[in-house]
């Protein structure tokens, strides 16, 4: 057996690091329920169904009590059948009914579709049973019937927003007979994006509502922190929870894998990425069907082409799945999957959805994905029934990696993080409000979900002063010629994707995939190695403005990986004032993002062989930003106390001489990855950190300074060396702890908002600053909301710091230090104590 395997294996046991076995759990079934109809059971007695699991009988009670609910039951314990059930029956039972399933994702609702289309069309067949996907995809030929016919519309938030409720009247019969609205995947409508969603959700119930009809609600969500507050923000009506799960487990193992170190000087671990592969290739001989997950689209290349390089003849059983694949490619490695025909498949998080891909053996999470809720995720998706499981998150270098692989009681212990929206955001509220007027008028007393009527009366009258909207006979219509919903992106705005064209045998071209906008410039610019199904590709020519790559298939010793730099410039300053410590100030920005040059890689050794400069053209995004600025007594108080670590090191004047003579030494060349120097010399670094070096205040350089003390690292390997022995300064653990906690007052998604942090930052006269920003083109509103509530949320942020039981820095405070590094607590803590009022 493979765990036996890996307990024995030298190489392998002393790096299990926590290792948690959770015993198998035994089914809680029912028989079904008397009401369930006939050709219902009969359905799932043809697939081998004769008992429902107690969640999806408490599904099926809640549904037909007229009950809205929400499902948060574990990955693959049938919540798909606990929404379907419900819906299936009043849909026999009326033949007028209607259904509308939303999913987050079209991969999603392709999969759905075939789920409902195997529960046996041919007992529905006399009833006109018919489910259809109406998405962007669909063909226009196709629509008219759709919308006539289909009694289960399968579709998405974006396409409910600016291609069916816009066009209700389209619609009239169904919305007459909406009888239910599912919600898959719950959990991923938080932040922006949610906000946006719920405002879609209160104009999908005006429509309804307009038509007669009042549709009950049906959710399902991953485990998170606030399944049941979620779901009663989303749709603004009572929710039943259901989260008894009933289904059946086998025994599952999570273990937490930590390279083993292979430069104990330098702290430096073997490649995470490398370590996933050999454990994967353990799994391949002992023929066990798992998921590797990476983080990246470029990591899953690399691992494929890894893996499919040690296993000869294995490209059909080892794929890879991520986003840029064509959906063609998708569909068949998702039926691989189930058949059991692939073996292996790296993914990223786009198969941390619910896709139906069976139960697998074993998952592999090559780096911590970020979140509790979405390691839990990632590895719920290895489990197949009874059958035994096994997870193993490997860790990266990354101090977050090391500080759970330390700490594994605090990645067992913590409780899933919460999924927050608000959608009474005044810029997305105004926006969804001009969408709901141009779809129905609004009558005079009419109201929009949970606004009072005295505040959606304000904002009408607003939009009448704007000439967005004209009132008359006591009713506000919309005046203006464009169709609004077509200007509003639910999500964030990305530019049009690029497509990859590579000539096939006869020369013509042929589009093996595509790339979103946004990442176009570091995946695909001239020069570039482009991955796909572990094949390379080298990229011959980028056309910006056609959105065109032109690639060619090669066989290359080496990969490339993008340099990018960033800066933020402060367009205008719209307030600020001053504040305990320093200066509070929020205003416009422009993030600036530029790919630089690019470096190539030798496989497997990582050695650099070369590296080539590029003028890509920037990427700009101008959004609003919230900027806290410490002045500069506090810098010289902090710094007199021995808790100011953000000026620069100041070696010495020998440091140039010092600096020469070890780079002789070495040969000019890294010592860690062998690379000689080209035109740029290579770093010189302490392997005990500089800053260690002072006691009682005073910095003893000629100790620090030793030869054997000093090493020549090329610029990656200093990167990653860095990473080890990181010294988190006070500065960058104000900026942790302001980017976790801003989002719980913003009700906003962590990944909404931008946080740097800079200790000579230009748009501040050069004092230290902590930037915030909205990750939303010219933003919508949180940086003003931080600028006002500052004095809360500092207060807040030093109740969180000086109540933590961490000794120095933690992922719940001011985040980890390296390993062998220091966390920045109490530099951090001084800081806050300097912006804070202390009662």
């Amino acid at each position: 057996m493979l765990l036996d395997f890996w307990k024995r294996d030298e190489e392998t046991a002393p790096n299990f690091f926590a290792w948690k076995t959770t015993p198998p759990r035994l089914a809680q079934t029912h028989p079904f329920p008397n009401d369930l109809p006939a050709p219902l059971r009969e359905a799932l007695s043809s697939r081998g169904i004769e008992q429902l699991y107690s969640h999806q009988l408490s599904a099926w009670t809640q549904s037909r009590a007229g009950k809205n609910t929400i499902l948060s039951t574990g990955t693959a314990s049938g919540k798909t059948l606990s929404y379907n059930l419900p819906v299936l029956a009043t849909l026999l039972q009326n033949p007028q009914a209607r259904a509308i399933y939303l999913f987050p994702t079209k991969a999603l609702t392709q999969d759905q579709l075939s789920t409902l289309i195997s529960i046996n069309v041919q007992t529905f067949q006399h009833l006109n049973f018919t489910p259809a996907i109406y998405d962007g995809d669909t063909p226009q030929k196709d629509r008219p019937s759709i919308r006539k016919n289909a009694r289960i519309i399968l579709s998405n938030p974006d396409m409910l927003h600016t291609g069916i409720l816009p066009h209700h009247s389209n619609w009239s019969d169904f919305f007459a007979n909406l009888k239910y609205i599912v919600i898959d995947e719950a959990h991923t409508y938080r932040g922006v994006f949610g906000s946006h969603v719920a405002n879609v959700i209160r104009r999908l119930k005006r429509v309804a509502d307009f038509y007669g009809a009042k549709p009950q609600f049906i959710l399902a969500s991953a485990t998170i922190g606030n399944p049941k507050e979620l779901a009663e923000k989303l749709i603004e009506e009572p929710v039943e929870l259901i989260d008894n799960d009933g289904s059946s487990r086998g025994e599952r193992h999570f273990i937490i894998y930590n390279p083993p170190v292979t430069d104990a000087a330098l702290g430096l671990r073997k490649s995470a990425l490398l370590e996933s592969v050999r454990l994967t290739n353990h799994l391949l001989s002992h023929n066990v069907q798992s998921v590797i997950f990476a983080r990246t689209r470029r990591s899953v290349e690399i691992i494929l082409t890894y893996l499919q390089g040690a296993n000869q003849g294995s490209n059909s059983f080892i794929r890879g799945y991520r986003s840029g694949y064509l959906s063609a490619q998708r569909r068949e490695i998702e039926q691989g999957l189930r058949d059991g025909s692939v073996k292996t498949v790296v993914a990223t998080t786009a198969l941390e959805l619910g896709i139906d891909i069976g139960g697998l053996g074993a998952a592999i999470l090559v780096g911590y994905p970020g979140t509790i809720a979405s390691a839990r995720q990632q590895s719920g998706r290895a489990g197949r029934g009874d059958d035994p499981a096994v997870s193993v998150l490997v860790a990266s270098p990354n101090p977050l990696d090391q500080f759970l692989a330390h700490h594994p009681e605090y990645f067992f212990g913590s409780s899933p993080e919460m999924a927050l929206v608000n959608p009474n955001h005044l810029l997305i509220l105004l926006e969804h409000l001009r969408c709901a007027m141009f779809e129905l008028p609004f009558q005079k007393g009419d109201g929009f979900g949970g606004i009072s009527d005295e505040l959606l009366e304000e904002y009408l009258q607003f939009m009448v002063a704007n000439q967005d909207a004209h009132f008359s006979n006591e009713k506000y219509f919309w005046m203006r010629d464009q169709y609004p919903a077509a200007n509003i992106s639910l999500r964030s705005a990305s530019p049009q994707s690029v497509v990859l064209q590579a000539a096939d045998e006869d020369g013509r071209p042929v589009t093996i995939g595509t790339v979103d906008g946004e990442s176009a410039a570091w995946m695909v610019h001239p020069g570039a190695i482009y991955m796909h199904e572990g094949q390379q590709y080298f990229v011959q020519e980028f056309n910006l403005e056609g959105h065109v790559a032109q690639l060619v298939p090669v066989g290359l010793d080496y990969y490339t990986e993008a340099q990018k730099k960033s800066e933020i410039e402060v367009l205008s300053t719209n307030e600020q004032a001053g504040v305990n410590g320093g200066q509070k100030a929020y205003g416009e920005i422009k993030v600036t993002t530029q790919v630089v040059g690019y470096r190539k890689i030798r496989w497997f050794t990582y050695e650099t062989l070369g590296q080539e400069p590029l003028e890509m053209p920037p990427s700009e995004l101008e959004t609003t930003g919230y900027w806290l600025s410490l002045s500069e007594e506090v810098v010289n108080q902090l710094r007199d106390a021995g808790v100011w670590t953000n000026d620069p090191n100041e070696y010495g004047p020998d440091w140039p001489k010092i600096r020469e003579r070890v780079r002789a030494r070495d040969g000019y060349k890294c010592q860690v990855c062998g690379t000689p120097e080209t035109t740029r010399q290579h770093d010189v670094h302490h392997k005990v950190p500089f800053r260690s070096f002072i006691r009682d205040g005073v910095l003893d350089r000629e100790l620090a300074n030793r030869l054997e003390n000093l090493t020549t690292l090329c610029p990656s390997c200093h990167h990653k060396v860095e990473q080890n022995v990181r010294i988190r300064s006070g500065l960058g653990g104000l900026g942790f702890v302001l980017g976790n906690l801003a989002p719980l007052f913003l009700m906003c998604d962590t990944r909404d908002l931008g946080v740097h942090t800079d200790p000579v930052w230009s748009g501040a006269d050069s004092q230290p600053s902590v930037v915030l920003y909205d990750l939303v083109p010219a933003g919508i509103g949180f940086s003003q909301k931080l600028f006002e509530m500052h004095d809360e949320l500092i207060q807040r942020a030093f109740e969180l710091v000086s109540q933590c039981d961490c000794e120095d820095g933690c992922p719940s405070c001011v985040g980890p230090g390296g390993e062998n590094g220091v966390g920045g607590k109490q530099e951090t803590l001084a800081i806050l104590k300097q912006l804070t009022v202390i009662p």
